[in-house]
C-alpha cells in the first residue's frame, strides 16, 4: 500500500463532497473544484473522511493512488483556506501593475510585458514590487506563478528579475580585472 495513499483525508463540516463513478465535486466556503479519478483508483466517504484504494499493486497504479490523495487533500485546504503564493520584483526600474484583467510589467525590455490573469484565479499589486496569487486550486495558482516569475527570471549576477518571497537566488561572481 502506498504510504501516502492510505492515510484517510479529514473533510470538515463546510466542505460538500459530491462521488461520481469518475470524478469527485468538492464544494466550499471557497469555490469548487472537481478532479477526474482514473481507472483503478476508488474513492468513497465514510464517517467525514475520504478513503483512497486501488485495485492492483503495479507500480503506476501505486504512484498514482499517492498523487489522487494528495490532490484530494489540496482540493480540501484549497475551498476551505485557498492557496497563495507572493512574488517580489527586484531591479532598478522594475515594476507591476495591475489593470483590471491584466498585469503590465515594465521589466527594462524595449516594451511593456501584459500577462492576462486566468479566472481561476485572483490576483493583487498591493505595491509594485510585489504580486500576490491566490485562489482554491493550487495547480493554477502555481502554474499562474510560475508563468509570470518565466516573464524575467532572476539572473545570478545582479539577482534582478521576479522571484518567490524567500527563495534563494545563488550569485555568480562578476568579471575580475588581472592586471
Amino acid at each position: 500500500m502506498s504510504r501516502i495513499g492510505k492515510i484517510p483525508v479529514a473533510v470538515p463540516k463546510e466542505v460538500k463532497i459530491t462521488l461520481d463513478a469518475s470524478k469527485v465535486h468538492v464544494e466550499g466556503p471557497k469555490g469548487k473544484l472537481e478532479l477526474n479519478i482514473p481507472s483503478g483508483i476508488k474513492v468513497e466517504l465514510k464517517d467525514g473522511q475520504l478513503l483512497v484504494t486501488r485495485q492492483s499493486d503495479i507500480k503506476q497504479m501505486k504512484a498514482t493512488h499517492g498523487t489522487i490523495r494528495a490532490c484530494l487533500v489540496n482540493m480540501v485546504t484549497g475551498v476551505t483556506k485557498g492557496h497563495k503564493k507572493d512574488l517580489e520584483i527586484q531591479g532598478l526600474g522594475f515594476r507591476a501593475q495591475l489593470q483590471g484583467k491584466k498585469i503590465v510589467f515594465s521589466m527594462g525590455l524595449s516594451h511593456p510585458v501584459e500577462f492576462e490573469v486566468p479566472d481561476t484565479v485572483k490576483v493583487g499589486v498591493p505595491i509594485q514590487t510585489s504580486i500576490t496569487i491566490e485562489g482554491p486550486d493550487n495547480m493554477a495558482v502555481g502554474q499562474v506563478a510560475a508563468s509570470i516569475r518565466a516573464i524575467k527570471p532572476v539572473e545570478p549576477y545582479k539577482g534582478k528579475g521576479i522571484r518567490y518571497v524567500g527563495e534563494f537566488v545563488r550569485r555568480k561572481q562578476g568579471k575580475s580585472v588581472t592586471k
